[in-house]
């Protein structure tokens, strides 16, 4: 199913006030002649009131620059053109006209923003196109808004922009934008089979992150090499991803690509409006800062679940919603529950047990609300479940302790025998649950809803092995959660196991009041008189 959006032009605002916005200061002096880019003519080369808001400028911006720039090159030009606003190091990758280009770049300092800006304004001056693969849906949408942006910003009438799926609720195939010249530029999600067969200039954004990437590399790289077929650039951006990895192997290799390193110190030093101090308390990640942020290389992240795997449990047997009267019945329900007071999302997942498959129900999402009222939210639910596994990790702490006082403590270890159990995210838990999960998608026992919300979130989950051989999992921040829904699911399927095999029988309880069973079998109990 295509979607298209009708043409639109940018409305135009002073340079000054653009400025202003961004948080980035242009020097009085004259702008360094060598950082002046040639435009096409175009009706008004001031900035728009619109294109480019302070969030995906200030805190996406990226920095790129080679080590060999002089400081003279490095000074911010007066604003004449959109792509004034970028900072030195980001300019100094536009302007890079290298046709093989490599970044190794930090986090929050652009790189998506600056990519964009070089391949909208590439598609201004002349007919071509530009293909861009990013690690997945979520990721390739966000480009190709920055991209919408700074066709706007340069003052063009866009032409059609499409979104090519099998169903609304469908992976993405393709985002499309046109111009009237004749010039495309396309994102997709990073798939060695749709990436096959394009012949055009190439964008990789955060190629250490995608699926399978020497299989995308090896799909793409002939189609955009041959000769035969024009002469198209590459660019290949990320942040680091530990070694043995494609894009670790292009950057180390002497290969004759033009590199540009810049880690956020070095961002800062040119312009980035950062405080270090606090983002790196923030985070309070030694590890993930020095990678993330010093773009050394460290950990190494593989997607937990891929979308083919996701794709194979989807199933519109599977819901997200269900009627008030559902929690009447009984039935075999499990929950998951990730609580969150603020910032992040409240999900509760709720899935009924049918033979061995576990069945999705119900994904209640709450935000920003009171604990008190998602208590009222969550009760019906609690009282259906069989079993019950919560976060019970900084703000869940709270809403655990009140839990378990109305429905019980299931902890057997302490002979705790309740609905709820309270789950502290530690490191072995969290290998633990998604392990599961992920063997749970492998041998097809979930049924999940076809939603493209949910299967990004699912699929935002990463499995870290760190430079001492440990696994942990992450997940980004972003403006629809932290993976809170994976999280929750987890959780569900948690109870569903501790549902089966930890079920309290008459038969169990039992052995439980004389000791236990030993030796595989239950012991009896005799009554016997005292002498």
């Amino acid at each position: 199913m295509n979607r298209k959006s009708p043409k639109s032009k940018a409305a135009a605002a002073s340079p000054k006030s653009k400025v202003a916005r961004q948080g980035v200061r242009s020097q009085e002096s004259e702008a360094d002649p060598q950082l002046s880019t040639p435009l096409p003519q175009t009706q008004d080369t001031r900035l728009s009131t619109q294109p480019i808001s302070p969030k995906s400028q200030a805190a996406e911006q990226e920095v790129s620059s080679p080590e060999s720039e002089t400081d003279s090159q490095l000074s911010t030009p007066q604003l004449s053109t959109p792509l004034s606003i970028l900072l030195p190091y980001q300019h100094a990758w536009v302007l890079d006209a290298a046709r093989f280009k490599i970044g190794l770049w930090a986090r929050q300092t652009g790189k998506s923003f600056s990519t964009a800006g070089e391949a909208v304004a590439d598609c201004l001056q002349r007919k071509t196109t530009w293909v861009t693969l990013s690690a997945g849906e979520r990721q390739a949408l966000e480009w190709m808004r920055k991209a919408r942006e700074w066709a706007e910003a340069f003052h063009l009438v866009l032409g059609d922009y499409t979104e090519t799926r099998d169903s609304a609720e469908a992976v993405l195939k393709t985002a499309e934008l046109t111009w009237p010249n004749g010039s495309r530029l396309i994102a997709l999600p990073a798939n060695p089979d749709t990436a096959r067969g394009y012949s055009a200039n190439l964008t990789l954004d955060e190629f250490a992150f995608h699926e399978r990437p020497d299989d995308i590399w090896r799909a793409i790289y002939p189609s955009i090499s041959n000769p035969l077929k024009g002469v198209f650039k590459i660019r290949v951006v990320s942040t680091p991803n530990g070694t043995g990895n494609k894009f670790h192997d292009l950057w180390a290799k002497d290969n004759g690509w033009s590199k540009h390193k810049i880690d956020i110190e070095t961002a800062v030093q040119r312009g980035l409006p950062l405080d270090l101090e606090a983002l790196r308390q923030g985070l309070d990640d030694p590890d993930g800062w020095a990678q993330e942020y010093l773009c050394e290389f460290i950990d190494s992240a593989a997607v937990l679940l891929p979308y083919e795997l996701i794709a194979r449990c989807e199933s519109a047997d599977a819901t997200l919603a269900v009627p008030p009267e559902y929690w009447t019945t009984p039935r075999p329900l499990l929950l998951g529950i990730d609580f969150a007071r603020k910032h992040d999302l409240s999900v509760a997942w709720t899935c009924e047990q049918a033979g061995d498959l576990l069945i999705s129900r119900e994904c209640l999402e709450l935000r920003d609300m009171s604990t008190p009222d998602q208590i009222e939210q969550l009760r019906p639910r609690l009282r259906a479940a069989r079993r019950v596994c919560l976060d019970y990790t900084g703000s869940g702490v709270g809403l655990g302790d009140f839990l378990v006082q109305e429905f019980g403590e299931w902890n057997p270890g302490q002979h705790r025998f309740g609905k709820v159990e309270l789950c502290t995210f530690t490191q072995p838990l969290k290998v633990e649950i998604f392990s599961k999960l992920r063997m749970a998608f492998e041998s097809v026992k979930l049924r999940v809803p076809i939603s493209r919300t949910h299967r990004e979130d699912l699929h935002s989950m990463q499995r870290v092995t760190t430079s001492a051989g440990t696994v942990t999992y992450r997940a980004p921040h972003t403006a629809d959660g932290h993976a809170d829904r994976c999280a929750a699911l987890a959780l569900a399927l948690r109870a569903a196991g501790t549902s089966q095999g930890g079920g309290i029988t008459d038969a169990k309880l039992k052995a439980i009041a004389v000791g236990g069973a030993r030796g595989g079998r239950q012991r009896t109990f005799t009554p016997r008189r005292l002498s």
